[in-house]
């Protein structure tokens, strides 16, 4: 029982050893491959499964106070025949913010960018100007690109516009969030009021957009996002000194923002824009700002976004919950997250790795202990099955995302390679039977069983293919004195060393065997009846020309009797090519040994 437990944990200890070292080269090699890209869309594919199965259950997380008045087609469709023109002129976003504005909401922000002066309507542009600034809880967008100097001069922010950031972090800002240029919006704009920031986004490579980057650089100043600084607003909250923690979070007064390595706060989707947040086409509200029907809706203490929804417009991305989810929602979704502690937090590559090891662990452990295939492989599933409820509870209930791919992955590998190395133990084991059973103990040649096996092999096979083999018979000339005279250990050294020059002095065909007691025989393949006797004579030789070494450092000269006899002449069954073999080998004792009978 010892031995078969001890056996049970070398197959495991080989197999996570084994394991360690080929997870080790595959890391290696995934970092220097294009295979990193492909496990890191999967992963994302698994967290984008995960959303879409959670997002029925967040409709009561939803923050009832955010709306967004959404140019949608219908919208688009009425306001460009009312005003015949688009874009629309800037004095409706005017008399938009100045209607909204009466109600006394929380905040108003554009996911609209007011870039160039209106050369045709600079009245309209005033008033606009005057609309925004005028009133500290109205928000507009400016954002950051990479446009080239000779297109775009980069231009010198006003310290209003950035914040202070003390990263204690690994954060990297320099990978996917630092830019050389920046994309400004009127003049009057930018000088008139503090709430202006970007409206930046960033996409996974798979073109996915999982995340919002809530801070970013330009010209080695920090920014906010314009989603963060409304988020903040709303809770009147107007701090500029942010800190991240060594963990990557981004700490503000409504709580931590759990960053990525890159910057970016993965987003917790709530499900598809249409039916999530509160939406208002804004035809409706312009028809209301100009007493054509009731107002669709209170504005009083809401968070307003005003933004596109249109398809035709371009303003959608592809997030985990929908391929065409609009842009002016992702900002919504973000401040959603922010005021209720809702962002997601990725487990960093580390504890996915530590995840991996003890799953690895875990599975081999599993196999080596299950007594069938079925039984280790039904675990091993149910391992894999368990650990990916658990991931999802992790996302659901703390939100964490835990990684699946990798694990699963893991989890696969050690199942294959714990079979693999108990195919190999069982091949060692089968083998040490086989030779247990086939081999003899003291001289390590062929036992009596073995050879006779193989004499009926060689019969069968010549009787069929019309072909000769031969076989010789040995006997150790006046063994028993060995025995008698210098004791049996030497007689043990005889037979082994006899039995050690039989081996090296025969072809890697034949096959020796020990026959019993003293007796050995060689079965000579494709050998006829001269063939054979000019073998036994040569191996007659070889043994009587150098005495042999016995125990207590003596020497004793050793002879040998052979016989041969080959099939078919000698018989065309094993016994009777025995029998004629024995015969001659009686006829080389009665000429007096050590010599080949004929």
């Amino acid at each position: 029982m010892k031995k078969f437990l001890n056996k049970k944990v070398k197959v495991f200890l080989l197999s996570f050893v084994l394991f360690a070292a080929i997870l080790s080269a595959i890391v290696v090699f995934v970092k220097n491959t294009g295979i990193n890209e492909f496990i890191t869309s999967m992963e994302n594919s698994s967290f984008d499964l995960r959303q879409k199965v959670l997002a029925s259950s967040k409709n009561d997380k939803v923050n009832k106070d955010l709306v967004i008045l959404t140019i949608d087609d219908a919208s688009y469709e009425y306001l460009h025949e009312k005003y015949g023109e688009w874009p629309l002129p800037r004095s409706v976003y005017a008399n938009l913010v100045n209607y909204i504005e009466k109600q006394n909401p929380k905040v108003i922000a554009f996911d609209l960018m007011f870039v160039k002066p209106m050369k045709n309507a600079p009245q309209d542009d005033i008033a606009l100007v005057k609309s925004i600034t005028s009133n500290d809880n109205v928000y507009a967008a400016m954002n950051f690109d990479d446009q080239e100097a000779d297109v775009r001069t980069p231009i010198d922010l006003d310290n209003k516009f950035k914040v202070n950031v003390q990263n204690n972090s690994k954060v990297d800002f320099s990978q996917d969030l630092t830019f050389t240029n920046c994309r400004s919006i009127l003049p009057q704009l930018m000088s008139g009021t503090p709430n202006i920031a970007s409206v930046n986004v960033s996409r996974s490579t798979d073109g996915y957009l999982r995340k919002l980057p809530p801070l970013m650089k330009y010209k080695g100043e920090f920014y906010p996002h314009l989603a963060l600084k409304v988020g903040l607003k709303a809770k009147d909250v107007q701090s500029k000194d942010f800190q991240i923690d060594k963990n990557g979070n981004l700490i503000t007064e409504l709580g931590k923002i759990p960053l990525d390595k890159t910057g970016g706060a993965i987003l917790n989707w709530y499900g598809t824009a249409d039916k999530t947040f509160t939406m208002v086409p804004l035809y409706k509200v312009v028809k209301a700002m100009n007493g054509e029907i009731d107002s669709p809706i209170d504005f009083n203490n809401k968070i307003i976004y005003i933004g596109t929804t249109a398809v035709s417009l371009y303003d959608t991305k592809t997030v985990p919950v929908d391929k065409l989810y609009p842009g002016v929602a992702i900002h919504t979704t973000f401040i959603n997250n922010l005021l209720d502690g809702n962002f997601i937090k990725r487990t960093s590559t580390s504890v996915d790795i530590a995840l991996s090891l003890i799953l690895a662990a875990l599975v081999g452990f599993i196999i080596f202990k299950s007594p069938t295939t079925l039984m280790s492989i039904s675990f091993t599933m149910l391992t894999t099955l368990i650990y990916i409820i658990f991931a999802y509870y992790m996302m659901k209930f703390f939100n964490v995302w835990v990684a699946i791919v990798m694990p699963a992955a893991t989890i696969l590998v050690m199942l294959i390679l714990t079979y693999v190395v108990k195919y190999i133990l069982k091949s060692r084991d089968f083998e040490n039977q086989y030779k247990l059973a086939t081999i003899d103990g003291l001289t390590e040649l062929y036992n009596h069983r073995y050879f006779q096996e193989q004499m009926l092999l060689q019969v069968t096979n010549c009787k069929r293919y019309n072909t000769h083999f031969s076989m010789i018979i040995i006997d150790i000339d006046f063994f028993k004195k060995f025995n008698d005279v210098y004791g049996h250990q030497s007689g043990d050294a005889v037979l082994k060393q006899v039995a050690a020059k039989l081996k090296k002095n025969v072809r890697s065909c034949d096959i020796v065997c020990r026959y019993g007691g003293e007796e050995m025989t060689i079965i000579l393949p494709n050998t006829d009846y001269e063939e054979a006797i000019i073998t036994a004579e040569k191996i007659c030789h070889l043994i009587a020309e150098k005495p042999f070494k016995l125990v207590n450092n003596q020497e004793s000269n050793v002879t040998i009797s052979l016989g041969v006899a080959t099939y078919p002449q000698d018989g065309d069954a094993p016994a009777q090519i025995i029998e004629n073999a024995d015969k001659r080998l009686y006829v080389a004792k009665e000429n007096g040994r050590n010599q080949v009978g004929k």
